[in-house]
């Protein structure tokens, strides 16, 4: 790891803290900020691998925390965790067979980076269209979702899908964020719901 990474704080505070990478102390700013969750909700974490999202949030509420990846976790305790594509069927009835119902979807993902911008940015967004699907899939009415995204081209159209499905929006840049990172984070609150319960069959 190189000496930008070791001088880093965050990076050093997690290592002193026991959280598996400094990405812990966005969520953890972000509920600071926000208050997203609540004591007694249950939280599904996208992208969760190696699973700092995931430690932090269980220590916000009572209630059940499944972290989600293609790449295995490491186990974390009280928390379930499941590898597979969380766009899959499969891996929906997964959540939904631990869950009644699903109250914050939390995504903290990044598609593989080629160096090519305009590429990288397209996929990125592409990442998060799929994670807002499956949050408008599965949180229940007044639910909260988080995402990661980049700030660029297309940006605003995702930011304008997010304002059609939640009644609230913003945009944040968290403290944690590396400085010249065009990364920002959407806090969508107070999910909309759908009006057809046929229309979230998943």
């Amino acid at each position: 790891m190189g000496s930008q990474w070791g001088a880093d704080r965050y990076y050093q505070k997690s290592r002193r803290e026991g959280y598996r990478s400094r990405a812990a102390y966005k969520i953890l700013d972000i509920q600071n900020k926000f208050n997203i969750i609540r004591s007694d909700d249950n939280i599904v974490d996208l992208g969760a691998a190696p699973g700092s999202w995931s430690q932090a949030l269980r220590d916000m509420t009572d209630g059940q925390v499944i972290a989600v990846d293609l790449n295995p976790i490491v186990p974390i305790e009280n928390v379930i965790t499941i590898k597979g594509d969380f766009t899959t069927e499969k891996v929906q009835s997964q959540i939904l067979s631990h869950v009644d119902l699903v109250n914050v979807v939390v995504c903290d993902a990044s598609p593989k980076l080629s160096g090519q911008k305009a590429y990288d940015q397209a996929r990125a967004i592409g990442l998060c269209e799929q994670a807002l699907h499956f949050a408008c899939l599965i949180l229940k009415p007044g639910g909260n979702f988080v995402i990661k995204s980049f700030q660029g081209e297309m940006f605003k159209e995702l930011l304008d899908e997010a304002r059609e499905n939640f009644y609230a929006v913003k945009v944040y840049r968290s403290k944690a964020t590396r400085r010249g990172s065009t990364e920002a984070y959407i806090v969508a609150r107070n999910f909309k719901g759908f009006s057809n319960v046929s229309d979230r069959q998943l």
